[in-house]
Parts: structure tokens; C-alpha cells; sequence
């Protein structure tokens, strides 16, 4: 009998995520944060590798694997603050502000959810309560407090649709979103493989950041949506839990690898 595995040990819980970034940079305190200290847009690999790292270390990691991945990530957002313009609408901001540590792990969990329900189906309600409180460490582990994250999944999902209601995408962010897709600097194989991830991310966000970030949708484009999950689940579920296991076995060992002592 084969091992059921942990949702977030799933490999394909990364195809969500073209939808947790644009999630992300919808909160415009991150959004701005992103703009002008990251080269993510350009370079997508980068944050990738970096965001993977972390949270297989939290989720999955030995103790060593999760406090070094929490000290690299608290190094990288201590340079990410600025106190927004005057007269232009950009927010303040700061990668260490505990709401929105909160905001990115909630983009985390809700899109890890989002698509394993929809490739594997919905958890048993005991291991979906489970998966819910250890998703929290992905924002404690940093300096969220653990109290922040909210107390069950009914109360996660009245503040996910009310953080939903006020995300919003101005020419700054979208440009940046754009530049995702373009990926200019990452590998051809990456660049070859951004239509489908745009289009995948497109009909995995919520209708309502879809439209901020102006990517078209219609009746044609849900149906081969639509149609391409009917492929990817059956092909998916044969796959040996080796293979669906790999991203993280390589991000803990690329992990390890980055910290071992010289």
C-alpha cells in the first residue's frame, strides 16, 4: 500500500505557485517590498529556490534545517522596509511586520490546500486540522507570533476572504508580475514553461485578483483548465511517492549543502 504523504510534501503543490507570489504582491505593503529590493521578477528561480528552502526546512526539516533557514530568511528581509511616498501610493513597508508574515503564510497554505483538494481531494477532517496548525510555523518560525495565525480553519477562512476583499494591484506591482512571466534571466527551460504557469496561476487565483492584475478569463479558458486537471490528476496519483516526494528531499539537501560548515 502506498504512503499517504503529507500535503505539503506533494510535488504538485508547485504549480500553485505563480498563484501564492501574485497573492503575495496583491497586499501592496508587500508588493512594494518586492519592487524595490528584489530581483525576483527577473530572476524567479531565485526566489523560488529560496522560498522552497525555507519552507520544506519548517515543514519537514530537522531542527539545524529550520533555525537556519529562518536566520537566512530574517537576514534577507532586514534590508526590506521603507516608509512609502508621499505622493505616490505606495505603502509602508517592512519584510519583518508580523501581518504580513501572516499574509505569505497564509498565501502558502491556502494555495498548498487549493491544489492538492483539487488533485488528490480533501483531507479527512483530523489530518486537515493537523496540516492547518503546522502551516503557522511558516510565519512563527520568522516573527510572527503564533497567537497571530487564526485559531481554526473557519476562522482562517473568514480572514482570508476579508484580506482578499482589500488586496489591490497598481501599474508598479503588475509590472513586476509581468516581469514574472518574461523571466528574462532565468534558463530557457524556465522561460519555455512560463505560458503554462501563467495560465495555470490565472485560473487558480481568486476571480477577484485575477481581474486586478488584468489577465484574461473566460468560458473557453475555464474549460481547458478545466481539462488540463483531468490529465494532470490520474497521471499525478500514479506517479511513486519517490517522485512525488523529490522537491523536498532536493530543497532539504540543497539546504544542507548551503549551510554546512566550510
Amino acid at each position: 500500500m502506498r504512503t499517504r504523504l503529507l500535503p505539503e510534501s506533494e510535488a504538485i503543490i508547485l504549480a500553485g505557485a505563480g498563484r501564492a507570489i501574485l497573492l503575495q504582491l496583491a497586499s501592496p505593503a508587500v508588493g512594494y517590498g518586492v519592487a524595490r529590493h528584489s530581483d525576483f521578477a527577473s530572476n524567479p528561480m531565485g526566489r523560488l529556490h529560496g522560498t522552497l528552502m525555507y519552507v520544506y526546512a519548517v515543514m519537514a526539516g530537522t531542527p539545524s534545517d529550520r533555525a537556519a533557514a529562518s536566520t537566512y530568511v530574517t537576514r534577507m528581509h532586514g534590508p526590506v522596509h521603507g516608509p512609502g511616498d508621499g505622493d505616490a501610493p505606495a505603502p509602508p513597508y517592512d519584510a519583518n511586520d508580523p501581518g504580513l508574515q501572516l499574509w505569505v503564510a497564509a498565501t502558502l497554505y491556502d494555495t498548498a490546500i487549493t491544489v492538492h483538494d483539487r488533485v488528490l481531494g480533501r483531507l479527512p477532517e483530523a489530518d486537515a486540522d493537523a496540516a492547518y496548525s503546522r502551516y503557522a510555523s511558516l510565519g512563527s518560525a520568522l516573527r510572527m507570533p503564533r497567537d497571530l495565525w487564526p485559531s481554526d480553519r473557519a476562522a482562517f477562512r473568514r480572514y482570508w476572504q476579508e484580506t482578499v476583499e482589500t488586496l489591490s494591484v497598481d501599474d508598479v506591482v503588475r509590472a513586476q508580475a509581468d516581469a514574472l512571466w518574461r523571466a528574462t534571466e532565468a534558463p530557457l527551460w524556465v522561460r519555455s514553461l512560463m505560458p503554462l504557469m501563467r495560465f495555470l496561476t490565472a485560473g487558480l487565483l481568486p476571480e477577484r485578483v485575477r481581474a486586478e492584475y488584468r489577465m484574461a478569463w473566460d468560458a473557453r479558458s475555464q474549460r481547458r483548465f478545466d481539462r488540463l486537471w483531468s490529465v494532470v490528476v490520474p497521471v499525478y496519483a500514479a506517479l511513486p511517492t519517490v517522485v512525488r516526494r523529490w522537491p523536498q528531499q532536493y530543497y532539504l539537501r540543497r539546504l544542507r549543502r548551503l549551510t554546512a560548515p566550510r
